[in-house]
C-alpha cells in the first residue's frame, strides 16, 4: 500500500489577510470543516498510511479562523482513533491571530508552526495586508517572538516574488536573525489568461540569482547551523535520496488537498473541478489514494516533460518543476533560474557529498571556502 499525504483546509479558502498575489482570491469558499467530516478525515488519514507515522498537515486559507476548540477537537479524535501510531501535526498561518492560549496548544502537543513571512515590514507589507489594507509585519514579528517564548518549534515560509527577489543575501540575513534555523523558499509564479506570469511573479532569471545570493552566503557561514529546505534537499539528492521538495520530486501523486467540505483533489495546486478526485464521505481516503485517477495524475508529470528536459543533464535535480509552472512546450517557466543554480552549486555539492562518504561533516567545506 502506497501512503498519501493530505493538506487539509478547514477553514476552507477563508482568510483575514488579503494578499496581493494570494491565488485563493477567486476561488469559491465552501462551509467551515463540520465535526462528521473532521472524524471520516482524522479516521481515514491515520488508516490510510501503511507505516507507524502519520502526518497531518493544517492549512488555508487562514486555519486559526476555525478557533482553538476545533483544533483541540482535532488531538481529542487523534488520540482516539491513533491505536499504536505516531501522530505529527503541522500548522501553516500567517500568525496574526495567533495568542498566548495558541502558544501553549502548539507547546503541549508539539506541533510543527509554519509562519508566513516575505521579509523586513518593506517588503512583506508591499504583499500581505489586511482585509482593511493595514500592514501586518509588526503582528507577525510578534508572533515569532512568542513562539520562541513558549518553545514552540517553527519554520518561517517565504514567498519569493519580483520585489524580495532582488536582495537574495540581506533578506536572508533578515530571516536568519529572527530565531528559527528552518527557512524554506517558495517561488511565486502565477499565470495570467495568456499563459504568461503575472508581474508580481519572480521571474527565472531572478529565481537563480535570488538562489545562488542566498547559498553564497550558507555555504560559507550557515552549514549546520541553518537548514534551507531546498539546500539540504538538493544535497540529498546528491547523496541518492529522492528529492524532498514537492515541485522536484520525480513524480506527483499521493499529495493531496482537502476541502473543508470533505472534496479531495489531486494537490493543492489543482484545487479545480476536473482535479477532484471524490469526497471522503462517498469514498475512503485509502481508496482514492489507490484509485488509477491518483496514479495517472502522479505519472503525467513524467510523461509531460518537454523533449529538451528529458536529455538536460541537471534533469535529475529538478526532474521538470511542478506541471502548473510548465509552459505548452511542457518546459518550467523558472527552467533557467533552476539551471543557474544547479550548475552553480555543483562544485560544492559535489565536495559536501565527497565529505559524507568520507564519513565527515559537510560543515568542513567552510573552512575550506575561507
Amino acid at each position: 500500500m502506497t501512503g498519501c499525504h493530505a493538506i487539509a483546509k478547514p477553514a476552507s479558502s477563508r482568510c483575514n489577510l488579503q494578499c496581493r498575489y494570494c491565488f485563493y482570491l477567486d476561488k469559491t469558499q465552501q462551509p467551515m470543516m463540520s465535526d462528521a467530516t473532521l472524524q471520516a478525515f482524522i479516521r481515514q488519514q491515520i488508516d490510510a498510511q501503511p507505516g507507524d507515522d502519520v502526518q497531518f498537515a493544517w492549512q488555508g486559507g487562514e486555519p486559526t479562523l476555525c478557533g482553538l476548540d476545533f483544533f483541540r477537537r482535532v488531538v481529542t479524535l487523534q488520540q482516539r482513533y491513533a491505536g499504536e501510531k505516531r501522530i505529527y501535526n503541522a500548522f501553516q498561518t500567517n500568525g496574526v491571530l495567533l495568542n498566548d492560549e495558541w502558544y501553549q496548544f502548539f507547546k503541549e502537543h508539539n506541533w510543527l508552526v509554519g509562519i508566513s513571512l516575505d521579509g523586513p515590514a518593506e517588503l512583506h507589507d508591499a504583499h500581505r495586508v489586511s482585509r482593511s489594507g493595514n500592514p501586518t509585519h509588526h503582528k507577525v514579528l510578534r508572533a515569532i517572538e512568542c513562539l520562541k517564548k513558549y518553545g514552540v518549534e517553527f519554520n518561517l515560509l517565504v514567498v519569493v516574488n519580483s520585489l524580495n527577489s532582488v536582495q537574495p543575501q540581506s533578506l536572508y540575513r533578515y530571516l536568519r536573525g529572527l530565531g528559527t534555523p528552518y527557512l524554506q523558499f517558495i517561488p511565486l509564479l502565477e499565470m495570467n489568461d495568456h499563459h504568461q506570469p503575472e508581474e508580481y511573479s519572480v521571474s527565472a532569471k531572478a529565481w537563480g540569482e535570488f538562489l545562488c545570493g542566498v547559498f553564497d552566503v550558507w555555504v560559507r557561514e550557515d552549514i549546520g547551523r541553518v537548514f534551507v529546505q531546498l539546500f539540504d534537499s538538493t544535497l540529498g539528492v546528491w547523496n541518492g535520496f529522492a528529492s524532498q521538495v514537492c515541485s522536484l520530486s520525480k513524480t506527483c501523486g499521493h499529495a493531496f488537498a482537502l476541502e473543508s467540505n470533505g472534496d479531495l483533489y489531486q494537490c493543492d495546486r489543482y484545487v479545480y473541478p476536473s482535479y477532484r478526485l471524490g469526497n471522503i464521505h462517498h469514498a475512503t481516503l485509502k481508496e482514492m489514494n489507490d484509485s488509477a485517477e491518483a496514479a495517472a495524475f502522479g505519472q503525467y508529470k513524467q510523461v509531460s516533460l518537454a523533449q529538451e528536459c528529458r536529455t538536460c543533464a541537471v534533469l535529475r535535480l529538478c526532474n521538470g518543476d511542478c506541471p502548473k509552472h510548465r509552459d505548452t512546450r511542457g518546459k518550467s517557466a523558472l527552467c533557467e533560474g533552476y539551471r543557474e543554480f544547479f550548475e552553480y552549486t555543483s562544485p560544492h555539492m559535489r565536495v559536501m557529498r565527497d565529505l559524507i562518504r568520507q564519513r565527515r561533516s559537510p560543515m568542513d567545506i567552510m573552512a575550506m571556502l575561507k
